[in-house]
């Protein structure tokens, strides 16, 4: 067994071109895992991903801040404490609210594959 306390796993650098902004850190927990990849993003404030796919099922929960998960229909504020679930090859996008940093946790399937939309 392992286990991992959220304020004592070092934030790295997570900017690419999947970002709207360069204020984006991220948190990797149990890299060694065959099955899951869970990790806490970090955005500043207004910053998100773009429109994206991933070929598995994401479930991202709400840690601190506001912010707002979307799709192509739909646009959801979300707190701490919400969980969304988002199946496999939706497309959607997830970030800060204007007046807000907001960090979430998510995890999919290991290997799974992101595709970026929005350029």
């Amino acid at each position: 067994m392992k286990s991992a306390n959220i304020k004592k796993v070092p934030k790295e650098n997570a900017y690419s071109s999947l970002f709207t902004g360069e204020d984006v850190t991220r948190q990797v927990f149990f890299p060694e895992s065959k099955e899951y990849r869970i990790n806490i993003v970090n955005f500043g404030k207004g910053v998100r991903n773009k429109l994206h796919t991933h070929d598995s099922e994401q479930i991202i929960m709400v840690l601190s801040g506001k912010g707002i998960v979307a799709t192509e229909k739909e646009e959801k504020m979300v707190v701490a404490g919400d969980i969304v679930f988002v199946p496999a090859g939706e497309k959607h996008w997830h970030g800060a609210a204007k007046d807000s940093e907001f960090s979430h946790l998510y995890w999919f399937r290991a290997g799974s594959i992101s595709t970026q939309i929005e350029k």
